[in-house]
């Protein structure tokens, strides 16, 4: 679901770089608002526990590969808003180090799985678990729900921007310069995986991590609106607790990465320039893509902007080390700390900003 660059024409990029704006400065405003002593830990919290699990790659039908997001987990303890700062940083830091998702496709991958995947498992949970006890079983199964409806939004939104490419860009023989599959393959070829397996996942981990919190933090999750009233009565209630499990969690995950290089495959509409003209691989995108073979070259712009950035740890492979598996160790450890710190860094310059902002004295 991590759009490179060259699948989306520049204006295609720009328009969606543009959709997912407002909902960037709402998302700051509203934490902002909202920020308290422990939203800055939970924001890098999450934003590192979305890094890690996109990192656990899953089979799918076809021959390809997904993951879990969670989505649902973010939006459903830490509410929408700041589901959406967490998941987007994330992403950003993906796509410049590691390559996982172009530099001109930030504002779509962001805006698909950030925005619309944020937002729908929100109003999803919410909908389900409205009026229910923080310890109620349905809240653990609507976190689950709506993480499930939410990544598969969010895949239906890659697919529709995906699938208009051939139609609204092509060369004067009709040949797509970009993403060379219109939607009648698109959306059934992203929808099938993401449906059967890689939701599933996300329901799962979205659910379990709601039921671990609620037998062991449950003021956590009475701050899932976003709002600084509910983010208020969620601090006062859990002020002595720790984030300590969830940290330990997350070391857990990090640890298991190397599981995630056991899938092969590439996922769908990730396939790079060169692939499109080695046979082996034309076979695996053919099967994948419906039985519809790719085009005998990559499409022009797509080779064009393919190389537009080259990242330091490409494929989460750093060029110093031999084995697989503790290079993909090592970029999960990398990737974190970079995701924790400018989480951090992010959540102190908007608590710098809001107890400086108009209407305040600073006294020294």
């Amino acid at each position: 679901m991590h759009i490179p660059d060259g699948y989306l024409s520049p204006a295609t990029c720009a328009a969606l770089y543009a959709g997912a704006s407002p909902f960037w400065y709402v998302s700051v405003r509203r934490v902002r608002r909202a920020l308290h002593t422990r939203l800055v830990p939970l924001l890098s919290l999450f934003a590192a526990f979305s890094f890690v699990v996109m990192m656990f790659n899953i089979p799918l039908p076809g021959g390809t590969t997904g993951h879990a997001v969670g989505i649902g987990l973010a939006a459903s303890t830490i509410g929408p808003w700041a589901s959406i700062l967490a998941i987007s940083v994330a992403l950003v830091i993906q796509a410049i180090f590691f390559g996982d998702g172009g530099i001109t496709a930030i504002g779509a991958n962001c805006l698909n799985m950030a925005v619309v995947g944020s937002l729908t498992a929100w109003a999803v949970c919410g909908l389900i678990s409205r009026r229910a006890p923080l310890s109620s079983p349905r809240r653990a199964v609507a976190a689950g729900i709506g993480g499930y409806v939410g990544i598969n939004a969010a895949a239906l939104a890659a697919a529709l921007e995906l699938g208009a490419q051939p139609l609204l860009y092509h060369d004067a023989a009709g040949a797509p310069l970009y993403c060379p599959y219109p939607w009648g393959i698109a959306i059934p070829a992203m929808m099938a995986g993401h449906l059967l397996v890689a939701g599933v996942a996300e329901f799962a981990l979205s659910a379990g991590v709601v039921a671990f919190l609620q037998r062991t933090d449950p003021g956590l999750l009475q701050g899932a609106s976003g709002t600084a009233q509910e983010a208020g009565a969620a601090e006062s209630r859990s002020a002595q607790r720790t984030l300590r499990p969830l940290w330990l969690v997350l070391a857990v995950l990090m640890l298991l990465t190397p599981l995630g290089i056991l899938a092969s495959g590439t996922a769908w509409g990730e396939w790079s320039a060169s692939e499109f003209a080695d046979a082996s691989a034309r076979q695996q995108i053919a099967a994948a893509s419906l039985g519809q073979p790719p085009p005998a070259q990559p499409p022009h712009g797509l080779a064009r902007l393919s190389t537009i950035w080259t990242a330091p740890w490409a494929g989460y492979a750093p060029g110093f080390v031999q084995s697989a598996a503790v290079g993909y160790l090592l970029s999960a450890m990398f990737g974190v700390g970079l995701v924790v710190l400018i989480s951090l860094g992010v959540g102190g310059l908007l608590r710098a900003r809001r107890s400086h902002g108009p209407g305040k004295t600073v006294h020294p």
